[in-house]
């Protein structure tokens, strides 16, 4: 979940203790918010990024810790394409919604074609193909600063109307080039972007990839290209598929209830023949529990009930009876726990 807290891309104090508190809190993995692979692939001015040096070394005793807490360290690549250089959500003056000028700190956009988001949103000028090549370029090289930070597992971002979603989305990608009209082709960039994050990131550690699984929107990306696609991640080493959706874009008419978004994760999972992750309105301990116990996924990805509360996986496994490792300086509290 962003933050919307950085400094030129540098995360800081509050990223070490928001992120560090996850690991103690008892998350199997602690994945960062989404790192922007350059500067025009921020959401907003004050994204985290990972597209230097300095950035790599600030996010180094950040994965420290959370290896140190039990937990596995992740980092997930982002680049926002034409929903780039937006307010952060309280940052927004109430007649400022979308875009932030050039002259208040933001920048000329990119995307897959030049259609803005909405009207208060940039407009982006369509890439070429030599930006495409860049930009895949970007992704190997974030992806090689997380491994040094100390990453041991990376994410693509290709979901939530950013850019690779945008080249994947026939209502978005309009080109009539090599990355625009089938879905071989519009599937190209994402599938170029994962494969130079695989090429640079070690076999033993694992690659996911994060897919919006539907546009919710008649004639957009639907399941049946997520599964596709998802097959063809799988065979250039993508080891799991984080199943999310929405938000390519503004008029989408989503059905939205607990676990909504779990059927996408089971059939991706049971049709493509890959490890799924799910995601969205999952809050309770034995929701969670269950759909790793029917197969639905092989995991869940908790996103706002850990902001909620960054204990959850400790207290869930109060709640279902189960004896987990708590930190030394927190076990005279595990009794009280339990009985609560």
């Amino acid at each position: 979940m962003c933050q919307y807290s950085c400094v030129d891309g540098l995360p800081d104090s509050w990223h070490f203790v928001h992120l560090g508190a996850r690991a103690v809190g008892g998350a199997a993995m602690v994945m960062t918010e989404a790192a922007a692979v350059s500067p025009v692939g921020r959401i907003s001015p004050e994204d985290a990024g990972i597209w230097n040096d300095a950035q790599r070394d600030a996010w180094q005793p950040i994965a420290a810790f959370i290896r140190a807490n039990g937990s596995v360290p992740a980092m997930q690549l982002a680049h926002a394409g034409r929903k780039a250089s937006t307010y952060a959500p309280w940052r927004a003056a109430p007649d400022k919604h979308g875009r932030v000028e050039e002259r208040d700190g933001g920048w000329q956009v990119m995307g897959a074609g030049n259609e803005p988001f909405l009207t208060t949103y940039a407009i982006p000028h369509a890439m070429s193909v030599d930006e495409i090549r860049a930009t895949i370029d970007d992704f190997a090289a974030g992806a090689q600063r997380a491994l040094a930070a100390g990453f041991e597992v990376i994410e693509v971002h290709a979901a939530h109307g950013y850019l690779a979603h945008q080249f994947l989305s026939p209502l978005v990608n309009h080109r009539i080039d090599q990355y625009g009209g089938s879905l071989e082709n519009r599937m190209r960039f994402a599938m170029e972007i994962s494969a130079a994050v695989r090429a640079v990131w070690p076999k033993e550690k694992p690659v996911l990839v994060r897919l919006s699984a539907t546009d919710w929107a008649e004639g957009g990306w639907d399941l049946s290209q997520s599964i596709e696609l998802s097959k063809a991640l799988k065979q250039i080493g993508v080891d799991m598929i984080d199943v999310s959706s929405g938000g390519a874009v503004a008029n989408a008419k989503m059905d939205i209830h607990p676990g909504y978004q779990v059927p996408f994760a089971r059939a991706i999972r049971q049709q493509a023949g890959i490890a799924t992750g799910a995601v969205g309105l999952i809050t309770e301990a034995v929701q969670a529990e269950q759909i790793v116990a029917d197969g639905d996924a092989d995991c869940v990805f908790l996103a706002r009930a850990l902001l909620r509360d960054p204990y959850w996986p400790l207290h869930a496994a109060a709640a279902l009876g189960v004896a987990v490792e708590w930190p030394d300086q927190y076990k005279r509290a595990v009794l009280a726990a339990v009985a609560k």
